[in-house]
């Protein structure tokens, strides 16, 4: 059913001997991975491999079976949020990190724009004054009410610390919850004109809908800080572009069991070859938000991804076609 849906191609742009391989892959529930395993597997078919139905599993599933032998590659490979399952199932003795599949994943506190400006706010340790953490208080408390993530998050243990250690539990009220609901309350807020401070991560819907720059801007922190279980992060891997956001900056990789990509040069190279950028990663994350987000959608955004930047993805494929043993 899956390969049925792909182009079909004839055996002259096929790379010899990859016909015969069968790419076995696996995604999380979070859709968008989908989106990004349909086009790196669109390049794989066209480069003569045929492609087994993708698993939908949890993330230490996933790498287990890869370090086993089961799956052959992943897009899951978030640096350094994910190096923990990389490590516990088997290191690089088993699985490699190939390629960056989407770069610079910024996760952080935002706030509007409109009030950034007016009280010259750029760190978010500005709230620690009670006038200023007021302008964000929606449930009359005295409090600026943070739209944070759902609980379990790594991001609620990461908001409680930070919100400690830079001596805002006094002024800030950390709302927890479901997310998406979260978000849609602070974008009604935005819309009537009132102030708005939230974790955003990218990449999001929410980076479509309130746009950087125009919408919200980014608050630094005053120094990186993490609870005990997270204490090896340091102020590199909180920053970019001169800025410390706070949290780590994600680069999805491709993870591949390290036996798989020494057979298989050809995808090897594809694999470090594939980019999406935050742009169309927040694109689709908004389509599928607003509703299309059958998997029939899914192959179809991809597809059109493909064509949209067909230019680029083809000179990927030709380059790939030159990788041997």
């Amino acid at each position: 059913m899956y390969s049925s849906v792909l182009i079909i191609f004839t055996s002259c742009q096929q790379t010899p001997n990859s016909q015969t391989v069968i790419i076995r892959s696996a995604h999380s529930n979070w859709i968008e991975e989908s989106f990004q395993t349909n086009i790196v597997n669109i390049g794989l078919e066209k480069l003569g491999y045929t492609i087994e139905k993708p698993k939908k599993i949890g993330y230490p599933a996933i790498y287990i079976s890869l370090a086993n032998g089961d799956l052959d590659y992943s897009v899951v490979y978030y640096q350094p949020g994910s190096n923990h399952l990389f490590e516990n199932a088997g290191g690089e003795e088993k699985l490699e990190g190939v390629g960056i599949l989407t770069p610079d994943g910024i996760q952080g506190y935002q706030i509007d724009k409109k009030t950034a400006d007016k009280y010259k706010i750029t760190n978010i340790q500005k709230l620690k004054d009670s006038e200023i953490a007021k302008l964000f208080d929606s449930d009359g408390d005295g409090k600026a009410n943070l739209v944070g993530c759902n609980p379990g998050w790594s991001c609620e243990l990461i908001i409680n610390h930070q919100l400690q250690v830079y001596e805002l539990q006094d002024t800030v009220e950390h709302n927890l919850g479901e997310y998406t609901i979260l978000l849609t309350d602070a974008i009604t807020r935005y819309q009537q004109g009132k102030p708005i401070i939230y974790f955003a991560y990218n990449p999001h819907w929410i980076s479509s809908v309130l746009k950087l720059g125009k919408d919200v801007v980014w608050l630094e922190v005053p120094f990186t800080s993490f609870p005990e279980s997270m204490k090896n992060m340091s102020e590199k891997d909180t920053s970019l572009y001169g800025k410390n956001f706070g949290f780590p900056v994600l680069q999805q990789r491709i993870v591949a069991n390290k036996k798989f990509l020494e057979s298989n040069p050809v995808a090897k190279r594809w694999f470090e070859l594939v980019k999406i950028s935050i742009a169309d990663m927040n694109a689709e994350s908004l389509r599928i938000k607003e509703g299309e987000d059958t998997l029939e959608d899914i192959m179809r955004h991809a597809q059109e991804w493909v064509k949209n930047h067909q230019q680029e993805y083809d000179s990927w494929l030709e380059t790939a076609r030159k990788a041997t043993n």
